[in-house]
């Protein structure tokens, strides 16, 4: 069934109905006296909706060719950390519910969550280190082809186009082609280590078989997983009884289980849209997003969902590796490059120099993009990574104090 199928989940909507937070005033307002406590917490998890809402809306009002570029994967970042900090201020303000059942144990499962995100977070770096060996042989390339395309060495700039260099640049090429083939079309496979954002292991018990062999696909780098790991059966642990609350859960938590809900959904959505962008170890997106659509924010999260199927289902985008927007700009430049370095005679005559030196340039452009927002995007992972950690030990802790005190 595809992942569209959220809009035909009749089950939950029929039960809740109208928001949640509107329903947990009106019976909570039956048991209690209004109180201006009442108003601000109402306020405070109305306005938590509301942000996520429209940071939401933020992401999802890009065109088409802004999808999925390292531009957007840094804004669709710097929005969880956002909502994942303005979560933490909710349970921090509401201390004294959260260690009480049910929340205690709603909130121990969404901390379970984000542990399983925190090897997507590993496997994302790797993903990320990939492409940093993909960019050196695009470097290879430019050096030999290009008249200096932003490169440091200037003594990179070629002064004219000879067999030598076109010997050189078809070789890094067709290194660069074997590199980007999908994990399903490559049968490579090369032993790991264990390396993540806590710890660096500077092992060096395979680096001279690195060093000889070819760039296989991204698992001949993936250092901080399991080869057995597989991001696909991650997201749906992460998703796994992400249940939408029920009407009895909202009265006992006092409204506290909508944010769990929905920052519950907010990470499911992160970790899922980062797997689509990024090489990753058993890629799949294969993970249904049932939300009822009258949450203020279902609407720009489902149709982000929408869109980035479709763009994984285009016919150039099939068997792709990830489906970064400069993956898919690097691909298509190499391709053509690729094409051309075939059918060139020497000597060169002016026109074919011409038409070498403008792929050059549009592949310049593309490895400028990646020069510019790969390390920003690594240190948004990272930042990710640790404030998982930190949020998680801190309410932990304010939950083991809680179960202490009883």
């Amino acid at each position: 069934m595809p992942a569209t199928d959220y809009q035909g989940s009749s089950t939950p909507l029929n039960i809740i109905g109208h928001s949640l937070l509107s329903m947990k005033r009106d019976q909570v307002h039956a048991m209690e006296s209004p109180n201006d406590g009442s108003a601000s917490h109402d306020f405070e998890l109305g306005s938590f909706q509301r942000q996520v809402a429209d940071r939401f809306h933020n992401l999802a009002s890009v065109p088409p060719d802004e999808l999925l570029s390292l531009p957007w994967v840094r804004k669709l970042l710097d929005v969880f950390l956002c909502c994942q900090e303005e979560f933490r201020l909710i349970l921090f303000n509401n201390k004294a519910q959260v260690i009480k059942p049910p929340m205690d144990r709603l909130i121990a499962e969404y901390y379970e969550r984000t542990v399983k995100a925190l090897d997507v977070c590993n496997a994302i770096r790797d993903g990320i280190e990939q492409i940093k060996q993909w960019q050196k042989l695009l470097e290879i390339v430019l050096c030999a082809l290009g008249d200096n395309n932003g490169i440091p060495n200037n003594n990179c700039c070629q002064r004219a186009l000879g067999e030598g260099q076109f010997r050189r640049a078809k070789k890094a090429l067709i290194d660069l082609a074997i590199g980007m083939l999908d994990e399903k079309d490559s049968g490579q496979a090369l032993s790991h280590r264990n390396r993540s954002f806590g710890r660096n292991n500077n092992s060096t018990s395979h680096s001279k078989d690195h060093h000889h062999r070819p760039l296989g696909h991204f698992r001949s780098l993936s250092w901080s997983v399991s080869r057995s790991w597989s991001a696909a059966r991650q997201l749906l642990a992460i998703g796994n009884n992400l249940a939408v609350p029920r009407g009895s859960d909202v009265v006992a938590t006092n409204g506290l289980v909508i944010p769990v809900y929905t920052m519950g959904c907010v990470l499911l959505f992160v970790m899922w849209a980062l797997v689509a962008a990024i090489p990753c170890q058993d890629r799949g997106l294969e993970v249904h997003f049932y939300v009822p659509r009258h949450f203020s924010w279902a609407a720009p999260l489902l149709s982000l969902h929408e869109r980035i199927l479709e763009e994984s289902k285009k016919r150039d985008r099939k068997n792709a590796c990830a489906l970064l927007r400069e993956i898919y700009q690097m691909e298509k430049c190499t391709r053509l490059l690729g094409e051309l370095t075939d059918t060139v005679q020497f000597p060169l005559c002016e026109e074919k120099e011409m038409e070498v030196r403008q792929r050059v340039k549009e592949l310049g452009q593309v490895f400028d993009a990646m020069k510019e927002g790969l390390e920003p995007l690594e240190k948004q992972v990272r930042e990710v990574f640790h404030r998982i950690v930190r949020s998680r030990t801190e309410g932990l802790g304010s939950l083991g104090r809680g179960n202490n005190t009883e």
